[in-house]
């Protein structure tokens, strides 16, 4: 019995759960084994606990044009039915006297449903960010959870005896983030850049900025043989690496 908990406890049942992402047989299984075993409820009320926390530590704030974008639509559509109306009447007495302001009236009408469209599509657009923002969290708190992650030091060579790392990897949800803890000064015409070498191709990571880069996890493209990469670029970033100033790596 202790072998079958211990199974289950290696799993990441638990921890889909818990964020909601188990399917129905598995939901069934760990409601089930919750109540049967001490083990199992305690391990599960650590992790909400440690969900409430990584949460609070990483909470993503909502764009503050969210907020505009939403209220200047709901403006827009009460103002866009008040002159809807108001057009309409118009029109209607128009007909009588020129088929030239009826056109108009027509004109108007359809500018407010383009202007409508576009403000629909930026809100979408914010909606897609958010959930991309929470799934990352998502994959993040599964990685640092599952007991199947490896934590992989990662120190810089010469260049950069002072840059400290470290990689989370997890083969089974095939995820992996990188925590860059210390990087050393640089001049302000310098800039530190990630890369992965990835199925032979080098991905571009983006610049890593010193200022939030103790407080936030960088995903890294998961792949077989898969290669990371710390360079020294100029300042903006570079299209390619520049392999002579290579600080760090990676290989997992």
């Amino acid at each position: 019995m202790k072998d079958k908990i211990k199974q289950f406890l290696d799993s990441d049942i638990l921890e889909k759960y818990l964020v909601g992402t188990a399917n129905q047989e598995e939901t069934l299984q760990t409601e089930r084994y919750i109540s049967m075993y001490p083990e199992v409820r305690d391990a599960y009320n650590e992790l909400q606990e440690n969900l409430e926390t990584y949460a609070k530590l990483y909470a993503i704030k909502a764009p503050a044009e969210l907020k505009d974008q939403i209220l200047n639509r709901v403006r827009k559509e009460h103002v866009g039915r008040k002159k809807y109306y108001r057009l309409a009447i118009a029109a209607s007495v128009a007909v009588l006297v020129s088929f030239g302001a009826s056109f108009f009236f027509w004109d108007q009408n359809q500018s407010l449903q383009e202007e409508n469209s576009i403000v629909n599509n930026k809100i979408d657009d914010l909606e897609e960010t958010m959930r991309q923002q929470l799934e990352d969290v998502r994959n993040q708190f599964i990685v640092l959870q599952n007991p199947q992650t490896k934590k992989v030091a990662v120190k810089g060579n010469k260049k950069a005896k002072e840059l400290k790392a470290v990689a989370y990897i997890n083969p089974v949800k095939r995820l992996s983030y990188i925590n860059v803890s210390k990087l050393p000064n640089l001049p302000e015409d310098q800039c530190y850049q990630m890369w992965a070498e990835v199925n032979g191709e080098m991905v571009n990571l983006g610049i890593i900025h010193e200022a939030d880069s103790q407080e936030k996890l960088l995903a890294l493209p998961y792949a077989d043989k898969a290669i990371s990469y710390i360079t020294i670029e100029p300042k903006g970033g570079n299209q390619t690496p520049t392999v002579e100033n290579i600080v760090a790596n990676l290989a997992y």
